[in-house]
Order: C-alpha cells, then sequence, then structure tokens
C-alpha cells in the first residue's frame, strides 16, 4: 500500500512539472490544484461533511492529510466539532475555541478518484492559463501582432496568437478581403476583456489605427518621433487619409511617407488590400488643413463655425462633384480627418446663401429699429447680425460709419435696446406660461430666452435646475457619454431627454466655467438652512 501512495505522489509531482513547463504557468498553482483534488478525493472516501486539508511537498512529493475540528463547549456539527474532553486527548493543551489538526492516512487514488482529479486539475490549469493570457495582453492595446488564421466563423475570424487566441469580428475586417484557414495575418489589438470563457482579444484590420501602426514600422522617421502623424481616417478597403507633419524643417513628411519611387506607402496598401492613401501635410490652421484634406479640388473659400463645429467650404462649381467624392467618400474622410463636419457648396450656392441671410438680417433690422431698407441693408454691409450687436456697439465707434454721425448712432442704439427689451418682455411672458420659476432668473449668465428653453426641456425649479450635471446643461457629446455609463435609470432617462444641440443650452455658446457656476446657484438654496459639514462639503465637492 505504501508504494503505491508513493509512486502516486511522485507520478502527481512530475505530472505538476510538465503541466506548468508546457502551460507556462506557475508551478505552485499546479500543485495547488492537486491539492484541491486530493482533498475532494478524501472527502469522497472519509466523509464530504469533514474538513478536510492536504498538503503536497513540492520538492519531496510527500503528502499529508488531516482534518480540522473546532473545540467547542457544545458540540453541534460531529463532523467538524469536538467537545474540550475529547480534545484533550489529541491535545493535551487544546482549550475553547481552538482548532484541531487530526493527521488521517493518505489515500491511495483509485480510478474513479482519479478521474475526478484530473478534472479538478485540468480546471484549475485552465483558469490560471486564462489569467496569464490576460495579463500578457491587456497592456498591449493598439499594437501590432502577427498570428494565423485558425477558423473563420460566422464571418468573424480566430486568430492563433501563440499563447492566446484574437478574433477579427467581421466589422474590424477589410472588406472584399477573403481570409483562408492557415494563412498569416497582421492586425491591431483593439481591446482585451476579461470574461469566463477567458480573455478576449479583439483584433482590428480596419481601424485607422492600424493604418498610423503600419506607417510606423515602415517609415523609421515616424518611429523615431521625426514624423507624426496627427490625423487619420479611412474607408476600409476603399480609399484613406492621414495628416502628417515634421518636426525637422529638413525632412518633408509626405515625401519621406511616400518612399523612393513610393515604396513605402506602397508596403502600406499591400497590407490594407489596395486601399488608396491620401498624404496630406498636416497644418494647425484649420482652413489651410482642411484645403488639404479636401485634396484634389480646388478650395475657393473656407467659412469655418467653432461654436456649432461646422466648416463650409465653398468650391468652383467645376469642382463640386470631385470635392465631395463618389458617393461622399472625399468630403467624408476630410470631416473625419479635421474632426468638424465638412459643408460643401458651390460658388453660386454660397450666392444664393449670403443674398438670403443680407434679405433676412437687412428685414430684421428694418423692423425692430424701425429704419428704412437703406440704412438696415447698410448695418449689414458693415457686419451687423443681431440686435445685441447694435445695441451695445461702442457709439463712437457707430458713428465712424460711412453717413453716420453720433446723434444717428445714439438713436439706433436706443432703437435696439428698446427693441431688445421688447423681445425680453414676451420671453419673460413666455417664460412664465410655461411655470418656470422666477428664483431661476435671479441666477447668473441666464438670460430669458435661456429661461424659455429651460422650461420647454421640463426644467421649471431650482431643483430641477440643480439635479443637472453641467454636461447635460451644455455639452452634449459628454451627456451622450454620461448615458452609456452605469448611471441610475432616472438620470439616463432625464438624459435621453436632453436632446438639443450641445446640451439644453448649448445653443447659446456658454463656457464650461459659466456652465458651472449656474448649476452651483441653483444648488445654494441645498445647504442654505444647515451649515455644510466636512462629509457634506466632500460630497459637494465630488459633484
Amino acid at each position: 500500500m505504501a508504494s503505491a501512495i508513493s509512486a502516486n505522489r511522485a507520478e502527481l509531482l512530475a505530472i505538476a512539472n510538465s503541466v506548468a513547463t508546457e502551460k507556462m504557468i506557475d508551478k505552485a498553482i499546479v500543485i495547488e490544484a492537486m491539492e484541491e483534488a486530493i482533498q475532494k478525493s478524501a472527502r469522497n472516501r472519509y466523509g464530504a461533511e469533514n474538513d478536510i486539508r492536504a498538503k503536497l511537498d513540492p520538492r519531496t512529493g510527500d503528502l499529508r492529510l488531516w482534518r480540522v475540528v473546532e473545540v467547542v463547549e457544545e458540540v453541534e456539527d460531529y463532523f467538524k466539532q469536538v467537545d474540550l474532553k475529547a480534545a484533550q486527548k489529541l491535545d493535551k493543551n487544546a482549550k475553547l475555541g481552538d482548532f484541531i489538526v487530526d493527521p488521517l492516512p493518505p489515500v491511495d487514488l483509485g480510478r474513479i478518484d482519479a478521474q475526478s482529479a484530473k478534472q479538478v486539475i485540468f480546471q484549475k490549469v485552465r483558469d490560471a492559463e486564462r489569467e496569464r493570457q490576460y495579463e500578457e495582453f491587456k497592456d498591449r492595446a493598439g499594437e501590432i501582432v502577427t498570428g494565423v488564421i485558425k477558423s473563420v466563423e460566422f464571418g468573424h475570424v480566430i486568430v492563433n496568437l501563440g499563447r492566446a487566441e484574437g478574433v477579427i469580428r467581421r466589422d474590424a475586417q477589410i472588406p472584399r478581403e477573403v481570409p483562408r484557414v492557415g494563412e498569416r495575418v497582421r492586425a491591431l489589438i483593439l481591446k482585451v476583456e476579461r470574461q469566463n470563457r477567458g480573455p478576449q482579444i479583439f483584433l482590428s484590420r480596419a481601424h485607422p489605427e492600424f493604418m498610423k501602426k503600419l506607417f510606423a514600422q515602415e517609415v523609421p522617421e515616424i518611429y523615431d518621433g521625426i514624423i507624426e502623424i496627427k490625423a487619420a481616417a479611412r474607408d476600409p478597403g476603399s480609399r484613406a487619409k492621414i495628416g502628417v507633419i515634421s518636426r525637422d524643417s529638413s525632412i518633408d513628411p509626405v515625401g519621406a511617407c511616400v518612399g523612393m519611387k513610393g515604396s513605402r506607402v506602397q508596403a502600406v496598401v499591400q497590407e490594407m488590400q489596395g486601399e488608396k492613401i491620401d498624404i496630406i501635410p498636416w497644418s494647425e490652421d484649420t482652413a489651410t488643413f482642411v484645403v488639404n484634406a479636401l485634396q484634389p479640388a480646388t478650395v475657393s473659400r473656407v467659412v469655418i463655425d467653432e461654436e456649432e463645429g461646422r466648416i463650409e467650404v465653398v468650391v468652383p462649381d467645376d469642382q463640386l462633384s470631385l470635392a465631395i467624392g463618389r458617393r461622399g467618400q472625399n468630403v467624408r474622410l476630410a470631416s473625419q480627418l479635421t474632426g468638424s463636419q465638412i459643408d460643401i457648396m458651390t460658388d453660386a450656392e454660397a450666392s444664393e446663401k449670403r443674398q438670403k441671410e443680407f434679405a433676412e438680417r437687412s428685414k430684421m433690422f428694418e423692423e425692430e429699429l424701425d429704419v428704412d431698407e437703406t440704412l438696415s441693408q447698410l448695418l449689414v454691409a458693415e457686419g451687423f447680425s443681431e440686435l445685441e450687436e447694435v445695441g451695445y456697439y461702442p457709439i463712437e465707434e457707430l458713428a465712424t460709419i460711412e453717413g453716420f454721425d453720433e446723434e444717428l448712432a445714439e438713436e439706433l442704439q436706443s432703437r435696439a435696446l428698446e427693441a431688445l427689451e421688447r423681445r425680453e418682455e414676451v420671453q419673460r411672458a413666455q417664460r412664465r406660461e410655461l411655470g418656470v420659476e422666477d428664483a431661476l432668473a435671479e441666477l447668473p449668465h441666464l438670460t430669458e430666452a435661456m429661461l424659455v428653453t429651460l422650461g420647454k426641456a421640463g426644467i421649471k425649479t431650482l431643483d430641477d435646475l440643480a439635479d443637472l450635471a453641467t454636461d447635460e446643461l451644455i455639452m452634449k457629446k459628454r451627456a451622450e457619454q454620461r448615458r452609456r455609463d452605469n448611471s441610475p435609470p432616472q438620470r439616463r432617462e432625464r438624459s435621453e431627454r436632453l436632446e438639443d444641440k450641445g446640451g439644453v443650452l448649448g445653443e447659446y455658446g456658454l463656457s464650461e466655467e459659466q456652465g458651472n457656476e449656474i448649476i452651483m446657484a441653483a444648488r445654494a438654496h441645498w445647504f442654505d438652512d444647515e451649515p455644510a459639514t466636512g462629509e457634506a462639503a466632500d460630497a459637494e465637492s465630488s459633484q
């Protein structure tokens, strides 16, 4: 019996060494798995109700088994407890509350027990291997890896990366690319997630970052940091654009990326299955960069609306189709590259738009200021577009306009202020009709027009406004991000109602600082009745 047990121990120790080496995991993890398996087998023999422990010496293979019992005054569980009298027979120094170790003879693993132990060990090893894979790849997002296509399942490509497997989902593949089992493939590690079945390594060949990393491999100047790819946009399998800049004035960034006879860019194109790449010099001047991004089309004029995040580009009539590109591809990629919405129009369309805006503004001044058509058109021609601009423009500068004098400037400004007051009265009545509290009108930066907008969004009391976050008030993009987060259902539901551009008050151009001041002023009444304690102050600060 003893020799059989000894042989089993030697065999288990050999298996532990072999598995640890093959799976590249810590031998201690395998030993721990074996101890757990032996404990399970011992419980099958001595009773599953017992608290049985096993210890396998990783050097000698010696196996120790014991049962742990607690010393109690009155025994309730005879498998895990013992009274003081019985405990002192095992250990004369035992006292109430102690745990007594009762040695057990080693067990010889039978066929069924051995199979059960094998399953326990394999499960523990699989868990350890998955954890090793996750630890190895979790910080490698953004790297390019090379693997072998293992299989294609429902359009998703499974890639063997050596020590792990990755997946290129259907939407992360280059269109019309046909993956074949056994082929080598390069891809970008997009993200690594820990899941119950093991780490999921998501790869991509369609992401713009994949193209940027390929250029870094082909162009030494990019790898060395002399040339930087500032922006990239792709229509996978068809066309791409990258904006590059050189930190060394003696090195042409476009030429360096193209390479001798196009060798460098062609290497990237081949890897991307023939995708055409436009390499564009990047510029800090947005207008210049937009002109470059729309190449090969010729641009007549660029108008940038920073508040709206839109760029209006005017092109000659014969350049319209070239600027837009097939199925809008050229302007779409240029928009992605610049990070702004680009609207393309011809010279004729731009002229028509300007005339329409000119007529609308002229009519507005004519009606609001009670002036003739000539005077209203003169104001628009001088660049005035809103009543506020006339009402608060310095009198001395307004009087310098050709045909104006100080008396006319004062009269125009007076009429503009009266018109603004009339407009505000209408908005105040509308705001009260909506049920918006007067207390909101006392908050900083808020106008009657803004209060009407708040009322239409269902924000009518100080508490309604105080419960908003700054991003929900003025910035839509951050509100959308909040909805994707694990925020409470009430907040997600409310955020979904705040669909106005740029947040509830986004159209008014409020800064983040002003938004914070409005929110904090709305919350001030929460602390009027009771001074904030340290904890309350900390909580308010965190909000």
